[in-house]
């Protein structure tokens, strides 16, 4: 298979080579379908094309091991274009017109919640691979991607005790950073800390306007800044930061999406010093990522692994297992099927919780180095279980040596 959205098609097109007609066919083996919603454009292009190649390399490997009960997996692919209404038509055609029931796809939570009313309608089945501000639950969705108390309580704990209290907000404008942002708002006003600002630039902003946030940043001076920008804008906003002189040594800028992908992009010198949380960076070092990026490598070359690469490979994965368990694509019972298996992810154990459909992750709190690559400064001693809600855990529960 090739990474390209077209090939990923191919097992569909129904150009299969002709047998000799003096031999009656073999039957063809149905596969089971699957929709492949990531965006290979627009404003998040960089972080969604993880997704798809961490989905591209785990097809492969189920269907080089003879697929789920002997059917391989058929993905049928669209480019959303990073567009809310985009992902919202083209999971519709998924489900109605290529008759696919369970569907890989989303990265922004404006085009998940796209997404998710043609879902339920049709009592099919998302696997959402980011992270997100949480509060959030659907019988339809499984989450693989953290929630908020795996990541962004431990990233507030930290800035405050390593980086100082003074902390300025900027973000897109939608409900991931507003709702992330007010998380970090309230977190840090609890335990003495200030936000000196917030704001927010629109998805694909104009240049002129990033300049202006970082004047800003120059001219209020914080101790840290905390970024929900995402993609393309991200990207530029790092580097007017750096263009600007403005020092991670002196005001880093925290992020939970600027990972490796995102950091190759900008130029790993240009971030250095910036902190990301996230539940997995390609420098974990645990067997079941040596055999991952050793795959990965071997695919894709050097283009990094991030986060996003491994969660949709890991939910792949885990779904190729309540598949074999299930023996349908049934939503009910797949899902039933997911809460009873587990698969050992680069980044640690992988379960879904029969209570909410997310799962349990290890968070972790890297450093980025010159050469893009993440330093792991913290991470959990174990797994931290899903509260999506923030029901029973306040920030003293995160507090970090």
């Amino acid at each position: 298979m090739n990474p390209d959205p077209d090939a990923m098609t191919q097992a569909n097109d129904g150009n299969a080579p002709i047998p000799n007609s003096a031999t009656p066919p073999a039957p063809a083996v149905p596969g089971w379908r699957i929709g492949v919603l990531y965006s290979r454009s627009g404003v998040s292009g960089t972080t969604e094309s993880q997704h798809f190649f961490g989905t591209v390399l785990a097809v492969e490997e189920i269907n080089a091991l003879g697929g789920v009960l002997g059917r391989p997996l058929e993905p049928v692919v669209y480019d959303p274009r990073s567009e809310s209404e985009e992902y919202r038509r083209l999971a519709g055609r998924l489900l109605l017109d290529d008759e696919v029931n369970v569907i890989f796809g989303g990265c922004t939570s404006h085009c998940r919640k796209a997404m998710l009313p043609v879902v339920e309608r049709s009592n099919s089945l998302l696997w959402y691979a980011s992270v997100y501000e949480g509060f959030e639950y659907s019988p339809n969705v499984i989450y693989t991607g953290a929630a908020p108390n795996q990541g962004s309580m431990q990233l507030a704990a930290y800035l405050i005790r390593h980086c100082g209290s003074r902390i300025f907000l900027v973000g897109a404008d939608y409900i991931y950073p507003r709702e992330t942002n007010r998380i970090m708002r309230d977190t840090v006003e609890q335990h003495g800390g200030e936000i000196l600002d917030e704001t927010y630039l629109r998805l694909g902003c104009d240049q002129a306007d990033i300049n202006e946030v970082v004047e800003d940043i120059r001219r209020i001076q914080p101790d840290v800044v905390f970024s929900t920008l995402i993609g393309s804008d991200a990207e530029r906003f790092y580097r007017r930061y750096h263009e600007m002189g403005l020092s991670a040594a002196r005001m880093p800028i925290a992020s939970l999406t600027m990972t490796e992908a995102e950091v190759a992009q900008v130029g790993p010198a240009l971030c250095a010093g910036h902190i990301t949380a996230a539940t997995y960076f390609n420098s974990v070092d645990t067997p079941a990522n040596a055999h991952f990026l050793a795959r990965w490598r071997q695919r894709f070359g050097e283009r990094p692994a991030s986060v996003y690469a491994e969660a949709s490979y890991s939910q792949l994965h885990l779904y190729a297992r309540a598949l074999q368990r299930a023996g349908s694509q049934d939503t009910r019972k797949l899902v039933q099927a997911v809460h009873q298996v587990a698969f050992d992810a680069p980044g640690g154990p992988l379960a879904v919780l029969p209570e909410n459909n997310h799962c349990a992750l290890t968070p972790r709190i890297g450093v980025c180095r010159p050469d893009g690559g993440f330093d792991v400064v913290w991470q959990s001693d174990a797994a931290v279980r899903p509260d999506p809600y923030m029901t029973s855990l306040g920030l003293d529960a995160f507090w970090l040596e």
